[in-house]
C-alpha cells in the first residue's frame, strides 16, 4: 500500500473516531420536558398539600394543578439532536438554568428559597383577596447550607431582627439592607433564638445569579401573623412559579361554593404579596403537562402568552390570560358558570 493510501486510510479512521468521541461528549445544554402536576386541593403521599386552621373551609371540587417542568443535564450531542426534534421538549444552554460560576448546590439553594417565597406570597396575596390583614410579620432563617457564610453562625428557625442596626420584618427589607454594602462586606445580623436575642459578624458572598449582589447563603420565609394558619407542604419542587396556583387553592377554600365548578383547571405563574402575577419559564412544556393531565382551562402569565401561542392550537386546554390573582377568579368563575363565556385568551 503506497504511503499516501496509507495516510489516508489512517487519517480517516482517526476522524471517525474522533468524530463518533465527539458525538458522546457532554455540550453545555439542558432538555426541558413537562413534567408532574400536582392538585393544590389534593394530597400528596397522604398529606394535604393545602392545611388551614383557625378559620372556617369550604369543600371544594375538581382540580386546581399547578404545572412543572423536568430538567435533564448532562447532555451529550447524541441526546440533545433528539430531545430538540422532539415537538414536546426545548432544549435551552445551561446557563439559562443554571449562571454560570455557580454550584448546583447553590442553584438548588435558591430554588428552594423561591418555592418558600412563592408560598408565602401566594398566602399574603390570597389572605389579602379575602380582606384578611396579617397581625405582624417576621423574617425566618429556612435553611443554611454547610459552606455558606453563615454556616456555623445562623441556624434554621432563627428568626432575623436587625441587619446592621436597621430593623427588618420582611424578606424585601432584609434584602436591602445586605444589598447596601459590597460582596466581601462583613455585616452584623441580629436574631432571636429560643428566646433570646443575639448577633452575628457574617462575611457577605456574590450571589451565584449575580456577582455584584451581596449573600450571606441562607434561605428565608416571611412569617406573617394572621389570625389563621395556612400551611403548605411540597416537596421536590423549586422555583416560584407555583405561586399562583396556592393562592387560588387558598382562596377556594377559604370561600363557600367550588371554585372549579367540578372542572380540572391548571396554571402558572409567579404572584407577588398584592396578587400581580408575573412570567415564568417552561410555559410550553407546562402547557402540554397540563393537556396530558386532562386540564379543560389553563391560567397564562399576560406575559407568556406569546410563548404560550406557539402550542398546538385546537386542542384542549383553553388558554386564559391573567394578570392578577383577580384576574384569574374572575375568568375561573365566569367559565364556571358559562363554559362558553369571553374572557382574556391567549
Amino acid at each position: 500500500m503506497a504511503r499516501r493510501t496509507q495516510t489516508l486510510v489512517v487519517t480517516s479512521v482517526l476522524a471517525l473516531v474522533l468524530l463518533v468521541v465527539g458525538l458522546w461528549l457532554p455540550v453545555p445544554f439542558v432538555t426541558l420536558a413537562p413534567g408532574p402536576v400536582t392538585d393544590t386541593l389534593g394530597a400528596v403521599d397522604g398529606t394535604r398539600l393545602i392545611t388551614i386552621e383557625g378559620h372556617r373551609t369550604y369543600p371544594t371540587s375538581g382540580r386546581l394543578e399547578l404545572t412543572t417542568v423536568e430538567e435533564t443535564p448532562r447532555l451529550n450531542l447524541v441526546s440533545a439532536l433528539h430531545d430538540w426534534l422532539d415537538a414536546n421538549q426545548a432544549v435551552v444552554p445551561t446557563e439559562l438554568i443554571r449562571p454560570r460560576g455557580s454550584t448546583e448546590q447553590q442553584v438548588q439553594q435558591e430554588n428552594t428559597q423561591a418555592m418558600l417565597d412563592s408560598q408565602d406570597q401566594a398566602t399574603a396575596a390570597a389572605l389579602a383577596w379575602l380582606k384578611i390583614e396579617p397581625t405582624g410579620t417576621s423574617v425566618t432563617v429556612g435553611t443554611v447550607t454547610d459552606d455558606s457564610a453563615a454556616a456555623g453562625k445562623l441556624a434554621a428557625g432563627d428568626v432575623l431582627t436587625q441587619v446592621n442596626g436597621v430593623a427588618v420584618t420582611s424578606q424585601e427589607q432584609l434584602r436591602t439592607e445586605i444589598s447596601k454594602v459590597r460582596p466581601g462586606v462583613p455585616v452584623t445580623i441580629s436574631y432571636r433564638r429560643d428566646g433570646k436575642d443575639a448577633s452575628a459578624s457574617i462575611v457577605t458572598r456574590p450571589a451565584p445569579d449575580d456577582p455584584k449582589r451581596p449573600v450571606i447563603g441562607v434561605t428565608t420565609s416571611a412569617k406573617r401573623t394572621y389570625p389563621l394558619t395556612v400551611r403548605i407542604r411540597l416537596s421536590d419542587v423549586g422555583g416560584p412559579s407555583a405561586g399562583l396556583m396556592f393562592a387560588m387553592g387558598i382562596v377556594d377554600m377559604l370561600t363557600p361554593g367550588e371554585l372549579t365548578g367540578g372542572k380540572t383547571i391548571a396554571g402558572t405563574g409567579t404572584i407577588d404579596e398584592k396578587g400581580a402575577v408575573g412570567p415564568i419559564g417552561g410555559i410550553q412544556q407546562k402547557i402540554l403537562g397540563a393537556r396530558a393531565s386532562g386540564a379543560s382551562i389553563f391560567l397564562v402569565p399576560a406575559a407568556n402568552c406569546a410563548d404560550a401561542r406557539a402550542v398546538e392550537r385546537g386542542k384542549a386546554p383553553r388558554l386564559v390570560k391573567v394578570d392578577t390573582l383577580t384576574d384569574a377568579l374572575s375568568s375561573v368563575d365566569a367559565l364556571r358558570v358559562n363554559p362558553a363565556a369571553t374572557v382574556p385568551s391567549c
